[in-house]
């Protein structure tokens, strides 16, 4: 099973970014889908997720500048990042959960976001 993350990078407060997961070695549809980050000294957080449904949860200091969304033909996950704060500067982490049977969750190697001036 992989997890590969891309799209990570240094941008302007403001800016935006796009991240993509892209997986391998599990049924993609199957499974729920989420972006976390964690940033220097703190805990891991999830960002934003989706279900194998297509619904989305989102965290309260992202909604309405990050979207999440997945295309199940090329079994990638995306975070469009607008909008971005130094305070959204942190590894992006993405991870997979499937729990129709037996339970599996798989994660990234994470990308790093880094918003500054």
């Amino acid at each position: 099973v992989q997890l590969v993350e891309s799209g990570g990078g240094l941008v302007q407060p403001g800016g935006s970014l796009r991240l993509s997961c892209k997986a391998s070695g599990i049924f993609f549809s199957d499974n729920d889908m989420g972006w976390y980050r964690q940033a220097p000294g703190k805990q891991r957080e999830l960002v934003a997720s989706i279900s194998s449904g297509g619904n989305t949860k989102y965290a309260g200091s992202v909604k309405d500048r990050f979207t999440i969304s997945r295309d199940n033909a090329k079994n990638t996950v995306y975070l469009q990042m607008n909008s971005l704060k130094p305070e959204d500067t942190a590894v992006y982490y993405c991870n997979s959960e499937y729990s129709g049977g037996v339970y599996s969750t798989y994660w990234g190697q994470g990308t790093q976001v880094t918003v500054s001036s």
